[in-house]
């Protein structure tokens, strides 16, 4: 039962056809009906005498797009005050300029004292304006919008509370806009302690107790209240330790301190939470997000609704588990343990992961079964997809033998000496690795990326948040179980997270405060979004894999087909998989180039012919959409160029600086395009396929960067490794080293320490 006043009629809730409120922030995108709140800091301008016109007409045009998708739009407005207040304060300064002007028979004026403006007088002569503001905005959307003012007797009066539900109800109906504002030109001021008498009991003093009134009462799926702070915080924001709470459960206000109210309004942030709650008891969402900040302001509506992690989102359903911050959290601290730990226990962690990928086999692949079950019922999974999906007995003996090999050379990662330096007398410095931080891993598909990424992580003492595709859920279950049981041997459990929540990847790449580095695993598309939607994070990674292969006029005719059949159909998904043939001109025609042609036809490749290969033939394959194309599957493009110049050219017009292969018995010409081809891996005579860090002996890789700084080519535990520099003085100034001081630089390199090679 819910009193809403002392009024019989209304003392038991209206029930809801939708039932509960939403309980994720993805299901926000279901709302139908929504009530979008205008704070009085959001709708006026920073000196408050006026409206913020720039900021009110994106909110308008946010609006406008959600009610032409069929939604119902409602907007709680203030601004009548301040825009009356502007009105009145321009007559006043006129009409005493006049009586000034005719007092005194001058032209001077002197300056005029504004008296103080009562706020009821500034409501009446604003309202009107700021209606007719509305409906020119709402004009160039060919939406209609309808003013509706009311003030709390209008929900204790029977017949009044059914008129304006009535009314409310017709407006939606037509597709018109309701616009409701408390009629402050006839309020009564308000009375201390009487905005929100506890929970169960609602006063419209202000517009939040106004909007949870309205949302609840119109059976709202929706309330999104805009202010002028980003949501709630766990203290005062402002204050060092502030942190924006994602998701507020009734309840959790206890553990809130709340700050002082906004520069303008009725009601502060506690006036907000309570009526918030208020109406997520009686079933409505709420989001309480910033509406003014320039950045997020032309979309921060449209935003919430998507579901997009904006504010602070109203739930009464808790999850069994940590949040995505709270386990940020729980990796930074344990990373900085498991840093602290020796080397040794370090590798003891990874040999005993190692141990037990091959020990718990059954258990493995019996999750695996589930996952590839699941995908080929469902058929969201396309053949190479299902691929890396599937585990097998030797791919878990195959992880096993790169995290030992991962074990061996992490004894000598963290806390390596790489300069030393004797800057002066007693001063000496030091540049020594360290762990990055935090890392947020996100992989397709490819459960057996979480072992090997794992143990890169542990060996290179960093913490680590794992996203990966709910296609292998069940895998990655117990992959993580495995890695968090091998990190208990010394305590440090919490370093590696699975993020099992329904966060968005777009989410996760904005919490820039608890990660430092994210490295995308999976297609093209994956990582193009993510290092789009990366606020302020570093973003490790290739967004496509354009691989090339040159054949020169000296390279041998039993290498060639063997490297290019490898490189193209051994694995014709992977990232180094061959997509674009360069061949000499001079071999066109010749019994090299036909071997070339018949092996790709037995192999069952699909050739796209490049147009200069093209204008050769009489009958040519389908000529290429783009150069730049990396198709992922038994397809691949030929062209011709004039020699290793022009291959070279090519290459760095059209690929994607990944990995690219000459074949040739030329040292010479070799030479050239191994110096000049600007890509992060570059062979001679061999398979494109060899670009991985388990060939190249690192054990495992978390990807391969074609980025320019850090870290280029396979990702093994270097690259997830900084610096930092530590020195070491006794009673050293600055000032001692000036022209007259008594110290002067030295700067000699010091020896190395021996390191453990053992």
């Amino acid at each position: 039962i819910r009193c809403w006043s002392n009024i019989p009629f209304i003392t038991m809730p209206l029930s809801r056809a939708h039932g509960k409120s939403f309980a994720h922030r993805s299901e926000l995108k279901h709302a139908k009906r929504i009530v979008v709140k205008l704070g009085s800091a959001v709708v006026t301008r920073g000196d408050e005498c006026g409206l913020a016109l720039g900021r009110l007409a994106s909110i308008v045009e946010q609006v406008s797009m959600l009610q032409n998708q069929g939604r119902e739009m409602m907007i709680v407005t203030s601004g009548a005050v301040a825009f009356g207040k502007q009105r009145l304060r321009h007559e006043i300064l006129l009409s005493q300029s006049v009586r000034q002007a005719l007092h005194s028979g001058q032209s001077q004026l002197k300056d005029v004292a504004i008296p103080v403006l009562e706020a009821r007088a500034c409501a009446a002569a604003g309202q009107s304006g700021l209606m007719a503001l509305y409906e020119a905005m709402f004009t160039q959307y060919s939406i209609c919008a309808a003013q509706i003012l009311v003030t709390n007797l209008d929900f204790h009066d029977e017949q009044k509370r059914r008129n304006l539900n009535g009314t409310l109800h017709e407006l939606l109906r037509m597709n018109i806009v309701p616009i409701i504002n408390t009629n402050d030109a006839v309020v009564p001021p308000p009375e201390p302690n009487s905005d929100l008498q506890g929970v169960n009991v609602i006063s419209v003093k202000d517009n939040d107790s106004l909007a949870a009134r309205l949302a609840v009462e119109m059976k709202t799926d929706l309330l999104i209240v805009l202010s002028d702070v980003e949501g709630l915080f766990d203290s005062p924001p402002g204050s060092d330790d502030a942190k924006l709470i994602d998701i507020f459960y009734p309840g959790d206000q206890q553990s809130v301190t709340f700050g002082t109210k906004s520069r303008v309004g009725m009601g502060g942030m506690e006036a907000k939470v309570k009526a918030a709650l208020w109406a997520l008891q009686g079933g409505t969402s709420v989001v309480i997000a910033n509406g003014t900040h320039p950045k997020i302001s032309g979309h921060v509506i449209t935003d919430i609704v998507e579901g997009k992690k904006v504010g602070t989102f109203f739930s009464e359903v808790k999850p069994a588990g940590p949040t995505v911050e709270q386990q940020g959290e729980m990796a930074r601290v344990g990373g900085r343990a498991l840093a602290a730990l020796q080397p040794e226990q370090r590798a003891e962690i990874i040999y005993r992961l190692a141990e037990l990928l091959t020990d718990q086999r059954e258990e493995i692949l019996l999750a695996n079964k589930k996952d590839l079950e699941d995908a080929e019922n469902k058929g969201r999974l396309a053949l190479p997809l299902l691929k890396r999906l599937s585990l097998s007995t030797s791919k878990l003996n195959s992880l096993a033998i790169g995290l030992r090999q991962i074990a061996v050379s992490s004894k000598d990662s963290v806390g390596r000496v790489i300069r030393r330096t004797r800057i002066a007398k007693d001063l000496d410095l030091e540049q020594v690795t360290v762990p990055i931080g935090v890392l947020l891993v996100i992989f397709e598909s490819r459960p057996d990326c979480l072992p090997q990424v794992s143990a890169l992580a542990i060996a290179s003492g960093n913490g680590l948040l794992l996203k990966g595709g709910k296609e292998a859920a069940h895998s990655n279950q117990i992959l993580h179980h495995l890695t968090q049981e091998a990190l208990s041997i010394h305590g440090v459990k919490d370093a590696a997270q699975l993020v099992n929540t329904r966060e968005e990847v777009e989410d996760l790449c904005r919490l820039d405060k608890l990660i430092d580095l994210i490295i995308p695993r999976g297609s093209s598309q994956l990582v193009r979004n993510i290092q789009r939607a990366a606020k302020g994070i570093p973003v490790m990674g290739h967004s496509e894999g354009i691989c090339h292969v040159y054949v020169d006029t000296d390279a041998s005719v039993e290498k060639v087909t063997r490297i290019i059949r490898d490189s193209k159909c051994e694995y014709p998904a992977a990232c180094n998989a061959l997509e674009t043939l360069l061949i000499h001109r001079d071999l066109l025609r010749t019994p090299l180039f036909d071997q070339i042609i018949d092996m790709l036809r037995v192999e069952q490749v699909k050739i796209h012919a490049g147009p200069k290969f093209a204008s050769y033939l009489t009958f040519s394959p389908s000529e290429v959409k783009s150069l730049r194309t990396e198709y992922g599957d038994l397809e691949c493009c030929i062209e011709v160029v004039d020699g290793v110049q022009e291959a070279v050219e090519h290459i760095h017009k059209y690929g994607s600086s990944h990995t690219d292969v000459i074949i040739t018995e030329n040292e010479k010409t070799a030479e050239f395009f191994l110096q000049h081809v600007d890509s992060a891996c570059v062979f001679w005579n061999a398979s494109t396929r060899f670009s991985d860090g388990y060939r190249f002996g690192l054990g495992a890789e978390v990807g391969i960067s074609t980025s320019r700084i850090h870290a280029r080519g396979p990702v093994g535990i270097e690259g997830l490794l900084t610096t930092k520099w530590l020195l070491r003085g006794d009673n050293h100034v600055v000032s001692d080293f000036s022209d007259h001081g008594s110290m002067k630089y030295l700067h000699e390199s010091l020896p190395l320490p021996q390191q453990n090679t053992s």
